[in-house]
């Protein structure tokens, strides 16, 4: 008789806490590679406080991004970066799906795919609030 291992809330648990560790340190290091990549690029160029400039349109979709990335653009090293980052807790709630589909708690599925739905809505909407 083989017992089909269950998976527990511990590793449930474990696993999602390095899907977070490991999201924010990769998202760290791109930052930094880009940041050290800016002050290459651009570190001998005087800043203009006085004019604001707001972010450039070719950094404002993720392909322009990966396209700004192959170039080795340093502010889209940067902004890939933050979206990594940002990717991050949305890769944590996915994930729980998945961990609670697995541990057959189905009120948590139905609030969890509520929360990723409310999420998608907020990134990809265009309404700003």
């Amino acid at each position: 008789m083989s017992e089909k291992r269950k998976i527990k809330d511990q590793d449930i648990e474990s696993i999602m806490g390095s899907l977070l560790r490991v999201g924010v340190l990769v998202s760290a290091g791109i930052v930094l590679i880009g940041g050290v990549l800016y002050i290459i690029q651009h570190g001998s160029a005087h800043p203009h406080y006085k004019t604001f400039r707001g972010e450039p349109s070719d950094l404002k979709g993720i392909k322009q991004i990966v396209t700004g990335v192959t170039e080795f653009h340093s502010r889209a090293v940067i902004q890939l970066g933050l979206l990594i980052l940002i990717a991050t807790p949305v890769a944590r709630v996915l994930f729980s799906v998945f961990g609670f589909l697995l541990e057959e708690d189905y009120l948590y599925v139905i609030i969890t795919l509520i929360v990723l739905a409310i999420i998608a809505f907020s990134l990809f909407s265009g309404i700003a609030g």
